[in-house]
């Protein structure tokens, strides 16, 4: 094939994912309560899972439980629910559509690879949409509702209440999210990088003090809340997944 006929074919993937995505979205803007009420604004309520099992874990141990939450949103602009409402489908179109992506993309790349390339090559991509898929569940029941009570609940002084905007919470809710999910394509990265001699698992030892630290700014810039605690959920996964990285390119230099 030539360069313009390559073009071509990555241009039909990149339709055909379009299109997938046009669908979702249609299919989820029309689900607008259960996406919101439901899923969305779920974490602001004492009721949403992680509190309750926290709640169970402390109980267990004989500590006070965690304190009601609940916070209030408000929206200052007069367009911005409306808009609100097409960003976060289209992010949660977005979401859901990425193992499709990725099947798009493997059929667009495989014809180029040899059979023992194809083979590395094919677990990296089915791992690739698994472990986005992951980040992103470990981002919604972990990382943000701690994020999230953190930041709600923290006041300079009782005279200054805290009023939540919509847009700030659907921003942190959305960056929050998808980040974890990207992060955690690191396995399914070093699988690639080392099939192609760019990463090796001696340099991913050798380096792994180094990574530790970067992890751990990595986090912080992750989470902005900046508590210790919020920044080891997500630091220590991030860490899990660099170990397990090592463990993807041990494999393959056997």
């Amino acid at each position: 094939m030539t360069f313009w006929e390559h073009l071509d074919e990555l241009r039909k993937v990149l339709f055909r994912s379009a299109i997938f995505i046009a669908v979702l979205m249609a299919a989820i803007f029309m689900a607008k309560d259960f996406v919101f009420n439901t899923v969305v604004f779920a974490p602001i309520d004492s009721d949403f899972i992680l509190y309750r099992f926290i709640d169970k874990i402390l109980d267990l141990v004989g500590a006070p439980l965690l304190p009601a939450f609940e916070l209030e949103l408000i929206n200052i602009d007069l367009s911005a629910q409306f808009f609100i409402h097409i960003s976060t489908t289209f992010y949660f179109a977005l979401v859901l559509a990425v193992p499709f992506i990725v099947y798009q993309l493997w059929r667009f790349v495989s014809p180029a690879l040899y059979e023992n390339e194809k083979r590395t090559a094919r677990v990296a991509f089915a791992f690739a949409g698994i472990l986005f898929l992951l980040g992103v569940l470990v981002g919604y029941y972990l990382i943000f509702p701690l994020t999230l009570r953190f930041l709600g609940t923290y006041q300079v002084s009782y005279e200054v209440a805290n009023q939540i905007s919509l847009q700030s919470y659907i921003s942190m809710f959305t960056w929050l999210i998808l980040i974890m999910g990207v992060v955690f394509e690191m396995p399914s990265l070093a699988v690639i990088l080392s099939k192609i001699g760019i990463l090796t698992k001696n340099f991913l030892k050798k380096y792994r003090k180094h990574a530790f630290v970067i992890m751990l700014v990595l986090a912080a810039f992750i989470t902005p809340s900046g508590d210790p605690f919020t920044l080891m959920a997500v630091g220590l996964p991030l860490y899990g997944l660099y170990e397990l990285s090592i463990l993807v390119c041990r494999d393959i230099d056997k």
